[in-house]
């Protein structure tokens, strides 16, 4: 079922060197981001700032890094995307009651609904402005919600998705566009923050209040050091860091198994999504053994960070400017269309759909929309710093029903596949009526409507 390839040791030496190239871009990321300040105003992560380094130095520009490498480095995001997604869904448990009491239902729906319009609108457009005029594949539709929602990481596991689908330019449109909702997700979020504590929508920040960013310092003294991580098994066993990368391979290994099955009813499903679901299984499994007494999950969100960090700077370094500077016009306007599009969607469903604190809790997740889980937790620290509100805590419960389907999960995997089999129009003209139907459904039962004065009386 799985063929395995006899790799020679010069390969394998070659191999070596080259990830020791991408550790060493990830150190001087890691400098940079510590001595200019900016960077961490922006909360611009080490790995995208290396990345980016890479790019320069690569052979679009400076021609300093050879193709060869840039070549290996490309394949790198779709190997590390299923050692981040295989844990994702280990040890999650769900508090019903919680559920209720921090509106994490109407998070729920924010998220699925801001989902729902970056599948939506950029697929009509495509379907009727797009590719009948201008010649655009119908692909590029699906990108917003893979760079915006999914982020970096997303955008990297795909580009063997797009590949299979024969349009090779989706990989790096995809960490183009994942770079600038990024940029939109910060930059946007903190201009609505200002205008939101002038008009008086926050409720634990005011006019006297000013947006302080984070003094927290980039190096941790070592007397407030502490572990991220604990030993749950005897060491002269196996290392816990080895015990916990043989969970990940298990789940690893289902995944591919649920690949090779579902490959003739769903051609092209990319491994990472269903290295979750590996991972699910394996969760499932260990719980009813001792075993599962010796997981540790902050281990794997070590795992995880290690991967993702390794996947931003090889996939953003292979980016191919040339395929940019093609798409530039139709990037614009699908970036501007959705920029607008969310901060509508932010005002008009925001403050009627949470009971109270509407502008803590859709700030958060307009933050996550356009950028990543960082960006909407900078952005939810700014207006609420001692973390008031139940914000967070909604955020949290409302992610296992998100995360693995949207923003990266099986929806957003499948999304291009089912563009292929449909078109553009029909998936997308699909995916606006779901979205409709669900806040439609939400005005029936009384969640959707004009719940938090906070916002009416000021308008």
């Amino acid at each position: 079922m799985f063929p395995l390839e006899t790799i020679e040791s010069e390969s394998l030496n070659t191999l070596l060197f080259y990830t020791a190239c991408l550790g060493i871009l990830l150190l001087i990321g890691v400098i940079i981001r510590i001595k200019l300040k900016i960077f961490k105003r922006l909360i611009i992560p080490a790995s995208l700032i290396a990345g980016f380094i890479g790019l320069i130095l690569g052979p679009h520009i400076l021609g300093l890094i050879p193709v060869e490498m840039m070549d290996t480095w490309s394949g790198y995001a779709g190997v590390l995307i299923a050692i981040v997604f295989a844990p994702m869904l280990i040890g999650i448990e769900i508090n019903v009651k919680r559920f209720k009491e921090t509106q994490a239902v109407s998070q729920l729906m924010y998220s699925w609904g801001t989902s729902l319009i970056q599948w939506g609108i950029p697929l009509v457009l495509m379907g009727l402005i797009f590719t009948p005029i201008f010649g655009v594949d119908p692909l590029f539709g699906t990108l917003v919600e893979i760079g915006w929602s999914g982020g970096h990481g997303t955008a990297g596991g795909m580009v063997g998705v797009f590949e299979e689908l024969n349009w090779s330019d989706g990989g790096s449109l995809g960490l183009t566009t994942a770079t600038i909702g990024l940029l939109v997700g910060i930059i946007a979020g903190t201009i609505i923050i200002n205008y939101g504590v002038r008009k008086g929508y926050t409720r634990y920040m005011t006019k006297r209040d000013t947006v302080v960013q984070s003094d927290k310092p980039d190096i941790i003294p070592s007397s407030d050091q502490q572990p991220s991580s604990v030993s749950t098994i005897q060491s002269e066993i196996v290392d816990g860091y080895g015990f916990h990368l043989a969970i990940i391979s298990v789940a690893v290994i289902i995944g591919w198994i649920l690949q090779d099955i579902i490959e003739s009813f769903i051609p092209g499903m990319p491994l990472f999504p269903l290295a979750m679901i590996g991972g699910f299984i394996v969760g499932i499994m260990l719980k009813r053994t001792n075993f599962y007494e010796a997981v540790d999950l902050e281990t794997f969100r070590r795992i995880q960070g290690f991967a993702l960090d390794f996947l931003i700077v090889s996939a953003v370094a292979t980016i191919s400017i040339p395929v940019v500077v093609d798409y530039f016009v139709p990037l614009l306007i699908m970036s501007i269309v959705m920029l607008v599009t969310m901060i509508s969607f932010f005002f008009y469903v925001g403050p009627r759909l949470f009971e109270k604190d509407w502008f803590e809790h859709s700030i958060i997740l307009f933050g996550t929309a356009c950028g990543v889980a960082a960006v909407g937790y900078m952005l939810l620290r700014m207006v609420d710093p001692k973390l008031q509100s139940d914000a967070f805590i909604a955020y949290g419960l409302r992610a296992p029903f998100t995360s693995p389907f949207a923003g990266g999960g099986l929806v957003t995997a499948s999304i291009p596949i089912l563009t292929v089999s449909f078109g553009a129009l029909g998936v997308g003209v699909t995916s606006i009526i779901i979205m409709l139907l669900i806040f439609i459904f939400a005005k029936f039962v009384g969640i959707f409507g004009r719940h938090d004065n906070t916002f009416f009386t000021k308008n």
